[in-house]
C-alpha cells in the first residue's frame, strides 16, 4: 500500500453508468478497482474520461464464470488493499435472443451474469469489507425500474415473475433457462435477474447488517436511455427510446449524472442507511432529489428472498 485512499470495486466500467461512477469516485479521492472482462477496453475508457492512472487498478472478471469470480477475489486480495465499498453494476441485456445462451457452468447467461456472478462476488467479498478499518463500508447493487410492475416503467410486458424458483430448484441447466422453470423469454430473464439483485441486497441487509455494520443498498438513478446496455436491441429502439425519455416522460438521465448518483450512494453520509432502495424516479423535471422507494411485491417477499438465497448459494457452490 502506497496511499491511504479508500478503495472501491466496481463491476462493468468499460462504458455507461459504471464508467462514470468510477470517474466520480476517483474525483472524490477514491481508488477504483475496475473489474471487467476486457481490460484494454476498460483502460481506454478510463483514459478517455480522464481518470488519473494513480486512481485506478484494472483486474479481470467475467461475471458469467464462477471460476473467474473466484479468481478475481484472489487477485484483489493480492493487491494488499482494503475493500471499503463494492458496486455491483455490470449487466447484460439481450432482448432479441431466440434461444438461451449459457454460462461456462451451463446456466442461462443473463441470470448467470447479472445475478449469480454478483451473488457469489458479494458473498466472497463480505470478508474483505468486514476487515476494512473504515467505519463506513458499503455494498451497492444497481437496480432498475423494470423490476417493479407497480411503477409505470415496470408495467410493460413481459413482467418479472420468479414463481416458486422452480428453475433454480431443478438446477437451472439445459433445458431449463428461466428462474420460474417456464419457457425462455430473454426480456423476462433480464427482469427476473434484477428482481434477484434487489432480493440479494435485502437479504444481505437482513443477514449481515447488524453484525457487521456494513450498509447494503440498491438504487435506480433514473432512465439512462442511451446506455450501452441497449446495444443488443433493435437500432430503431436505440434511436427512439432516448428521444421518448427526454421529450415525453422527462425521465432521461445522462450517463454522467447517473454515475454521479451511484457515487453519492457509495460515498455520501445521507445514504448511510442499510436495506434501502434509492430512486430518482422520473423527478428530473421536478426536484431532482432521491427518495427511498418501496420495491416490488416480489422483491419485498422475505420468504421468497430466503429461498432465492439458499438456491443461489447452491448454484454458485457456497451451500
Amino acid at each position: 500500500m502506497t496511499d491511504q485512499k479508500p478503495t472501491v470495486v466496481i463491476t462493468g466500467t468499460t462504458s455507461g453508468v459504471g464508467l462514470y461512477t468510477a470517474k466520480s469516485l476517483a474525483n472524490r479521492g477514491w481508488h477504483v478497482v475496475l473489474a471487467n472482462r476486457d481490460l484494454p477496453k476498460a483502460q481506454a475508457a478510463a483514459e478517455a474520461v480522464g481518470i488519473s492512472p494513480t486512481h485506478y487498478t484494472l483486474l479481470p472478471i467475467d461475471l458469467a464464470s464462477l471460476e473467474s469470480v473466484r479468481q478475481f477475489v484472489q487477485k484483489f486480495r493480492e493487491l494488499g488493499r482494503p475493500l471499503d465499498a463494492l458496486v455491483c453494476n455490470a449487466a447484460i441485456y439481450m432482448p432479441l435472443l431466440k434461444e438461451p445462451l449459457r454460462s461456462p457452468e451451463g446456466y442461462e447467461l443473463s441470470v448467470a451474469t447479472n445475478h449469480l456472478g454478483h451473488f457469489l462476488l458479494c458473498n466472497l467479498m463480505l470478508e474483505d469489507l468486514k476487515h476494512s478499518s473504515r467505519d463506513d463500508r458499503r455494498l451497492v447493487i444497481l437496480g432498475t425500474v423494470t423490476h417493479n410492475p407497480d411503477e409505470l416503467g415496470g408495467k410493460i410486458p413481459p413482467r418479472p415473475d420468479l414463481g416458486n424458483l422452480d428453475g433454480f430448484a431443478a438446477g437451472f441447466k439445459t433445458p431449463i433457462a428461466m428462474i420460474d422453470g417456464k419457457t425462455f423469454e430473454p426480456v423476462k430473464a433480464y427482469k427476473d435477474s434484477k428482481v434477484c439483485n434487489v432480493l440479494t441486497m435485502r437479504e444481505l441487509h437482513r443477514r449481515y447488517h447488524d453484525a457487521t455494520g456494513i450498509t447494503f443498498s440498491s438504487l435506480y438513478p433514473g432512465c439512462v436511455a442511451d446506455t450501452p446496455l441497449f446495444r443488443n436491441h433493435y437500432p430503431l429502439f436505440q434511436k427512439l427510446f432516448p428521444w421518448f425519455q427526454k421529450n415525453v416522460t422527462g425521465g432521461y438521465v445522462s450517463q454522467e449524472l447517473a454515475g454521479d448518483r451511484v457515487a453519492q450512494v457509495v460515498a455520501d453520509p445521507e445514504y448511510k442507511q442499510s436495506g434501502v432502495y434509492w430512486s430518482w424516479g422520473n423527478r428530473q423535471k421536478k426536484d431532482g432529489k432521491s427518495f427511498a422507494q418501496r420495491v416490488s411485491p416480489q422483491a419485498r417477499d422475505d420468504e421468497r428472498a430466503d429461498r432465492m438465497w439458499d438456491l443461489s448459494a447452491k448454484l454458485v457452490g457456497l451451500a
